[in-house]
C-alpha cells in the first residue's frame, strides 16, 4: 500500500497561522520524519505566510520528485498572477491550487467576487484546486455544478478553522455530505486527529470519518495529516486509518491512503 500525504506545508520564513509550530520546516526534516513513519509521498500546500513557499515547494519536488508534488497558490486579486496559470503544471510537481482565505488580503475572496475569477480558468486547464471552504460549504455545489470538469476537494472534511472537539468540528457535516451528489467535488480527511480531545485511536471522530467515506467513497476521500500542527505521530495517524477503522479495508484502504489523491491530481503512480 502506497501511503501519500494529501496535505503538508512547508516554510523557511515568515510567521506561522498559531496553530501550526513555529518554526520553520524545511524538506529535509519532512523527508526524515516520512521515512520514520512510512510516508511514500507528501503534497505540499505552500504557505501564504512564507512570500517564497511555492518555490520552495518547487526546489523540493524538482530534488524529489518521486517524494514530493504541489498544490500551490497565486494572488487571485493580480491578472499578471492569474496569467500564471496557462503554464502552471509546468512547474516541477506542480499538480493543482489551494486557497485558504486566512490572511487579511484573501479573506474577502469568497465574497467580494474575486474567486470567481478562479474557476473558469482552472476548469479549462484542468488544474484541481482544493479549497478551506468551511465558511461557504452550500455555495461549492452551485461551483461544482456551474463547472463540471473542474475537479474541487475540501479542505479538512470542512471543519471550520480553529476548531476543537468533534462536536464543533463537526458541525458543518451535513453541509458536507451533501456535496456528494456532486462527481467533481472530493473531501480531504486530512489533520482530523488534531480535532479530537480524546486520546488515541480518536474514537470521538471515527463516526465522521464512517459517514464521510459511505457518502463519498473511497476515490473522493484522501487521507492526510497537516503534519505541523498535530498533537500526534505521524506514524498514528496513519494508523488511526490503517488499523483502527474496522471498516475501511483491503482495496479501499489502499485508495484512501494515497492512490485515490494520486489519481485525483494527476500524479503518476505507475513504478512508484
Amino acid at each position: 500500500m502506497m501511503i501519500v500525504d494529501a496535505q503538508i506545508h512547508l516554510w523557511a520564513k515568515g510567521k506561522p497561522s498559531a496553530h501550526h509550530r513555529q518554526t520553520p520546516y524545511l524538506k529535509e526534516e519532512a523527508l526524515a520524519a516520512m521515512d520514520e513513519a512510512g510516508v511514500d509521498r507528501a503534497v505540499i500546500h505552500p504557505v501564504m505566510w512564507d512570500p517564497d513557499s511555492n518555490e520552495l515547494a518547487v526546489e523540493a519536488a524538482r530534488a524529489h520528485p518521486d517524494r514530493f508534488a504541489i498544490m500551490g497558490w497565486i494572488y487571485l486579486d493580480q491578472p499578471e498572477q492569474r496569467a500564471l496559470l496557462e503554464t502552471w503544471k509546468s512547474r516541477p510537481g506542480m499538480k493543482g491550487l489551494r486557497f485558504y482565505f486566512s490572511d487579511p488580503r484573501s479573506q474577502s475572496w469568497p465574497d467580494d467576487g474575486t474567486l470567481e475569477l478562479l474557476f473558469p480558468l482552472a476548469e479549462r486547464l484542468n488544474i484541481p484546486v482544493s479549497l478551506q471552504a468551511s465558511a461557504f460549504l452550500p455555495r461549492v455545489g452551485d461551483i461544482a455544478e456551474r463547472y463540471p470538469r473542474l475537479k474541487i476537494s475540501i479542505d479538512h472534511m470542512g471543519v471550520p478553522r480553529a476548531t476543537t472537539g468533534a462536536e464543533a468540528a463537526y458541525r458543518n457535516l451535513p453541509q458536507l455530505l451533501a456535496l456528494a451528489r456532486h462527481p467533481n467535488i472530493a473531501v480531504k480527511a486530512t489533520g482530523q486527529a488534531g480535532y479530537a480531545l480524546d486520546q488515541y485511536p480518536f474514537h470521538s471522530i471515527h463516526d465522521a470519518l464512517r459517514r464521510v467515506f459511505d457518502a463519498f467513497g473511497p476515490r473522493r476521500m484522501f487521507w492526510g495529516t497537516d503534519i505541523t500542527r498535530m498533537h500526534c505521530t505521524w506514524r498514528q495517524c496513519i494508523t488511526l486509518f490503517t488499523e483502527e477503522l474496522p471498516w475501511l479495508k483491503g482495496a479501499d484502504l489502499d485508495l484512501v491512503m494515497g492512490q485515490a489523491f494520486c489519481d485525483w491530481i494527476g500524479w503518476e503512480t505507475a513504478g512508484a
